[in-house]
């Protein structure tokens, strides 16, 4: 089931990519300048008017005879008209000012854990979660099963939300793509492989490879080794359990009663050592 919703994130990044590509232009169009952001800008004819600045934190620019300019908050044709008038009042005669937009810092998101691409992604217009997720170049194999989406509050408080990806991507359910906003912080917690050790009388005694979220029962972890062979004693199962001390447990198990549902499963523990002792009658 991971290996279908992986493929469906890997076709759904191709057309949301492609779309990308094709809004890019109009999202920059309609990108308002914030601080940090990192500007080229460029008066035609004049190359020592032309400079690379950085906004400040107070949202302002300083250019050659201008001096400081307030930008904050303007697209880029607004930011060009007003230069333009600003040169045209003193200095220049009918100038042509071009400003392009380098960097976009002033409205990133951080996508952490298990992507390809982690690290703070621009983000330009309106961009959901599944977006953000293929910009950071997709989900890698130990992706775990949440998402968790932090979010800073005008109130200085955080909240945060948490969406499964098979709701999302397998299921398909868009209201778990949520729009995001700057500085929102994506989170994929990593599921790293953990292991079970089963040994006697089952068919394939040895470790299991699993993952930390879906560490199998007792009964699951005998049937990924094959089961009980002929001899088995079902009814004097071992788990033995190291506590947090260092301290090993065993813990006797009758594993009949579990199969009659006299009893329920048992959940094991990472590096649980299950032993399935011989029958003798």
């Amino acid at each position: 089931m991971r290996k279908k919703y992986f493929l469906i994130l890997i076709l759904a990044a191709s057309v949301i990519l492609f779309a990308q590509g094709r809004g890019q232009e109009r999202y920059a169009a309609d990108y308002r300048i914030g601080a940090k952001d990192l500007l080229n800008v460029s008066v035609f004819g004049l190359d020592e008017l032309n400079k690379t600045v950085r906004v400040s934190e107070d949202g302002k620019i300083s250019l050659p005879l201008l001096g400081e300019v307030e930008v904050e908050g303007l697209t880029k044709t607004e930011l060009e008209k007003k230069l333009s008038l600003l040169y045209g009042e003193k200095y220049l005669q009918n100038p042509q000012v071009t400003v392009f937009i380098r960097e976009y810092q002033s409205k990133r998101i951080s996508v952490l854990g298990a992507v390809k691409n982690p690290g703070p992604h621009e983000i330009l217009g309106r961009q959901t979660l599944l977006q953000i997720i293929s910009q950071a170049g997709g989900l890698t194999a130990d992706a775990g099963y949440e998402i968790i989406v932090i979010r800073q509050l005008q109130d200085g408080t955080s909240t945060s939300l948490k969406i499964s990806i098979e709701d999302l991507i397998l299921n398909g359910d868009a209201r778990l793509n949520i729009p995001l906003e700057p500085n929102d912080i994506v989170n994929i917690p990593v599921d790293k492989t953990v292991f079970i050790y089963v040994f006697g009388k089952v068919g394939r005694p040895g470790a299991i490879q699993v993952k930390k979220s879906n560490i199998p029962t007792i009964l699951q972890a005998i049937a990924q080794a094959g089961g009980f062979s002929e001899r088995a004693s079902k009814g004097g199962v071992l788990i033995k359990r190291k506590d947090k001390d260092g301290k090993e447990q065993q813990i006797k198990v009758n594993v009949k009663d579990i199969i009659k549902g006299k009893k329920p499963d048992i959940q094991l523990k990472e590096n649980d050592v299950i032993y399935v002792p011989e029958s003798f009658f």
